[in-house]
Order: C-alpha cells, then sequence, then structure tokens
C-alpha cells in the first residue's frame, strides 16, 4: 500500500509536536539533518536507563550493552547489505570515520601515485583524500560534472583512470544538486583501472535501498542522522580490506574487527540510537512496502527484505514529491534550479532541490522563509567544489529545499505560497 502521511509523521515526536501548533514548522532542511524517529529516541533512553555501561565487563549491565552494539552492527550490515556484521564500523560521523581511515589506506600509496576525487562531491569526500595524498606525495586528479544538468562526466573519470590510480572517493548521490551518481558503473570502471572505491552515501541513504555487495564497492560511509537517526557515522569496508589495513589505535584496544578501527569509547547511545532507525525502516517496510516483496525476495528475507521494502516505497513517494517542489520551482519566472530539472529524470535525483533566485541573497531568502515557518538551508552546504566551479560560492551559494518521505504535498504547496510572492518582490 501506499505510504500512509499521518501514519508516518506520527512517530516523529517532533512532528507530532508541530500539528499541535496553529502554525506549525515545515522541516525542509532534511539535507542538513532530519527529524529522529521515535524508535531511535526509545532506543537511546532505554540504552541509557537500563544498561549504560563501558565495554567488556564482567557484569550485567556491560554484557547487556555490548549485546546492544552486536545488534547494532548486525542492523547495520543489513540496512546496506554486507556480508558480515564485522565490516560496520562505527564512528561519530562520516567526515571523522573518513578522515580517520583514509590515513590508514594512505598508507599503501607511494610518490608518484595518484588518486581520483570529483567536484560533485560534500569536501568530507575529498578534504580527507586531498590531504593524505598531500602528505603522501601523491597526484589528486578531478573529475568535473556538468554545470548545465550537474551530473558527473564520466569521460573525465574514464581518462582519470588510464593513470591507474589508487582509489576513486565519489558520492552517491550529490548533497547540493541532488544528483544520483552511477555508482555501479563508476565502481566497475575504477576496479578494472585497478582502484579502490568509497563511496559517501550520507545523502542517498534516506532516499533509497542500498546493496553494497551488489554495487560491489569497496568502501561505503553515512551517518544516520541524515535517516531519521541520531549524530553517528557508519561505515561499511570489505572484511579483507579492513583486515589488512593499518590501524592507528592505542594499545589494548582489540585487534579484532570491527573494533581495530572504533577507536576509543564509542557514543554506546548513539549506536542504539542508530539500531533503532534500521528498527523504523523495518516497520515501514513490513507496514507499505509489500508490494515491493516480489521485487526483493528473490534475493532477500528477514529484515533484509523489510528494509528493501520500505526504501523502494519511500523512493516510489519521493518521485511524487520531488515533480511537486520541481513544478513550483520551475513556476517562479527568474528561478534557477542548478541541476537536473527534466521530470523524465527524477530516478537520477533525490529530492534535494537547491536554486538561486535574482534580487535575493540565499542567505536573507531562508531567513524569510524561516519566518513563515519554512526552514531550508543556505550556503554551499559543504559542497564547497560545487557551489565554486557553479561561480557561487562569492554571492552566497544556493538556497536548498530537501523533502524526505516524512513530507506533505500540502507542505509544498505552502512552499508556493510563501516564495511567490517573495520572488515578486512583495514579501
Amino acid at each position: 500500500m501506499p505510504l500512509v502521511l499521518s501514519s508516518i509523521r506520527s512517530q516523529f515526536p517532533s512532528l507530532r509536536q508541530q500539528a499541535e501548533l496553529p502554525e506549525p514548522v515545515i522541516f525542509f532542511d532534511n539535507p542538513g539533518g532530519t527529524q529522529i524517529a521515535q524508535q531511535s529516541l526509545e532506543r537511546i533512553s532505554a540504552y541509557l536507563t537500563q544498561h549504560n555501561a563501558n565495554h567488556g565487563g564482567a557484569f550485567l549491565s556491560s554484557q547487556q550493552s555490548d549485546a546492544v552494539l552486536e545488534e547494532a552492527h548486525a542492523a547495520m550490515a543489513d540496512f546496506y547489505n554486507a556480508a558480515r556484521p564485522e565490516e560496520i564500523i562505527f564512528g561519530n560521523n562520516m567526515t571523522t570515520l573518513t578522515l580517520h581511515l583514509s590515513r590508514s589506506i594512505a598508507r599503501t600509496w607511494q610518490a608518484g601515485d595518484s588518486i581520483v576525487v570529483t567536484r560533485l562531491d560534500h569536501d568530507a569526500n575529498i578534504a580527507p583524500w586531498a590531504l593524505a595524498a598531500q602528505d603522501r606525495g601523491v597526484q589528486v586528479q578531478w573529475v568535473d560534472f556538468d554545470v548545465e544538468d550537474g551530473t558527473l562526466k564520466l569521460d573525465d573519470l574514464a581518462r582519470a583512470l588510464e593513470s591507474k590510480p589508487r582509489l576513486v572517493a565519489v558520492g552517491y548521490a550529490s548533497n547540493a544538486l541532488g544528483t544520483i551518481n552511477p555508482v555501479a558503473k563508476i565502481t566497475k570502471m575504477a576496479h578494472e583501472a585497478g582502484a579502490l572505491v568509497y563511496i559517501d552515501a550520507v545523502q542517498y541513504a534516506a532516499h533509497g535501498p542500498i546493496d553494497v555487495q551488489q554495487l560491489g564497492c569497496d568502501f561505503l560511509v553515512s551517518s544516520s542522522y541524515k535517516f531519521f537517526g541520531p549524530h553517528a557515522g557508519i561505515l561499511y569496508g570489505r572484511y579483507d580490506l579492513l583486515d589488512e589495513l593499518f590501524a592507528y589505535k592505542v594499545r589494548p584496544a582489540p585487534n579484532e574487527l570491527p573494533g581495530r578501527f572504533e577507536t576509543g569509547t564509542q557514543n554506546h547511545e548513539g549506536i542504539a540510537g542508530v539500531l533503532g532507525a534500521v528498527e523504523y525502516f523495518e516497520q515501514l517496510g513490513q507496514t507499505f512496502g509489500n508490494e515491493y516483496a516480489e521485487k526483493y525476495a528473490d534475493r532477500f528475507s528477514g529484515r533484509r527484505l523489510h528494509l528493501k521494502q520500505a526504501l523502494a516505497a519511500i523512493r516510489a513517494y519521493e518521485f511524487e514529491i520531488s515533480r511537486a517542489v520541481l513544478g513550483v520551482l520551475q513556476d517562479i519566472p527568474g528561478l534557477h534550479v542548478h541541476g537536473l530539472i527534466d521530470p523524465q529524470r527524477l530516478e537520477d535525483r533525490v529530492p534535494t532541490f537547491s536554486f538561486t533566485l535574482p534580487g535575493w541573497h540565499p542567505r536573507s531568502l531562508a531567513e524569510k522563509l524561516a519566518e513563515h515557518k519554512i526552514y531550508v538551508w543556505d550556503g554551499n552546504y559543504y559542497a564547497l567544489a560545487v557551489t565554486e566551479r557553479l561561480g557561487l560560492e562569492e554571492s552566497g551559494g544556493m538556497l536548498r529545499v530537501g523533502p524526505v518521505h516524512y513530507n506533505t504535498l500540502d507542505e509544498v504547496r505552502r512552499l508556493q505560497e510563501v516564495l511567490v510572492p517573495l520572488a515578486k518582490g512583495e514579501g
């Protein structure tokens, strides 16, 4: 059955609270961080009140704590479709995990090697690699994107791969322009050239199913506060690769995976919250994703099947809301959406829309929308390479509207009611 928005929204405490107000807030700031699901909050609360303890103790609460952490690793292995829970590493966020792992991976590089990054990426999937390359005397090759439609230039990538780079860092979806990259194809191209592939899936994870085994990627990372959980990062790495890499850790820390890379005492309650976010998706798939069961039942069962059903149902609904947002923005004279605007190509983007409007600085427009209880982001969203390439960095970047599956078509209409007069100078 299709998503029932009243049921969906009832599972988010912040949305329930807003529903009781005369003029509720509209959260279109989701690419910067989603609202948290009830299941995630309950897991966090249960951890802190029932079994809050450090790792590896001889007593009950420590053993219960360890059991929750093991369950969270298993849940994220299901979410990513990893081969085993030991391939899941938790950390503060995607940026911190990438900075950490880049140091280990870069130990294998030699002066004169090269790596590949793209101008479409968040800086968290550029700067760590560029810094590591600088330390090791390694060349950084850049893959450009088409400024007209925001798609990655695969011919640029093909040329870069001719030099047999050691690593290709690429985003699953752009947090600035919404573009979904053909990461399976990119992975195949990179592997044929002998390169490892590191995928930033932060912007994609809330919008569609992830299957690291089908993609064939070597590493993939996301942050759960972008998919209805707490502030935490979750890395997938192929077991054989993680097992070979040198880990920067303190001496008493475990040598086995994944603990080898989970430095220090982790944010246990946050990891419990990630488990709750996965359980939210699982419930959504069981409730609303049955029509997608046949598509995935030959490859998945149990929680893995329910997760794929959930993300497929979300993806289907988001086509509808993407079409609505795009229609609103395209009807405003002078407004320029940066990225894909073809309604026939919604499968090639997530519902993340960035635009500029003549006569308005993005920050001023964001502030005006906030006065009307519509929350959006402005600036470069740490996708600095994107705004620099578009020539927008010095003028304040862009304004970004990013609905997710708990947003409604009525909220899109409200955006239109507020935005159209502002565009006409009547606000």
